[in-house]
C-alpha cells in the first residue's frame, strides 16, 4: 500500500491507495474509501498489489437537507461529504442565522442544502460554483 500527503487548495489531505485492479483504484482519503475509475489500465505484478481491506458500507441518504458538523473553534463550516459546489447562497460581509441556507452541494446526484450551525457574519467563502471538494474542506467560514 502507498500512502502520500497532499495539499489541495491549502488543504491537507493523507491518501492511501488501498489496491489496482485493472483501470479500478481503490483509494482512501483521510480515512474515507473510494473507488477510483482510471482513464488508462495500469498493470501492477501480481506478487506487489496489496491485499483488499473491508470496505464500509454505502448508506443512501434521504432526501433532506444535510447538516454540518458541530462548530469548530475557527468557526469553519466543513463539507459534510465530497461533492461539488452548485451554488453559493451567500456573501462576505452576509449576516446569517442557525439554519440559514449557504451553498448547495451536489454529492452521489443529489442536492444538499448546506446550512449555518451558527449565528454571525460570514467572514470568508473558500469555494466558488463548480469546485470539486472532499470531505472536511472549509466551505464558509463564520465569525
Amino acid at each position: 500500500m502507498k500512502e502520500y500527503k497532499l495539499k489541495i487548495n491549502g488543504n491537507s489531505y493523507r491518501v492511501a491507495v488501498k489496491s489496482i485492479e485493472g483501470n479500478i483504484a481503490k483509494v482512501e482519503v483521510n480515512g474515507t474509501l473510494y473507488k477510483v475509475e482510471m482513464e488508462k489500465e495500469i498493470n501492477v505484478p501480481a506478487n506487489k498489489t496489496p491485499k483488499i481491506v473491508q470496505q464500509a458500507p454505502v448508506i443512501a441518504a434521504a432526501a433532506q437537507p444535510v447538516k454540518t458538523s458541530a462548530p469548530s473553534s475557527v468557526g469553519a463550516v466543513k463539507s459534510p461529504l465530497p461533492g461539488v459546489i452548485l451554488s453559493v447562497a451567500v456573501n462576505e460581509g452576509d449576516a446569517v442565522q442557525v439554519g440559514q441556507k449557504l451553498l448547495v452541494l451536489e454529492a452521489m446526484k443529489m442536492e444538499n442544502s448546506i446550512e449555518a450551525d451558527r449565528a454571525g457574519t460570514v467572514t470568508s467563502i473558500k469555494v466558488r460554483h463548480g469546485d470539486s471538494v472532499l470531505e472536511g474542506t472549509d466551505l464558509v467560514i463564520i465569525s
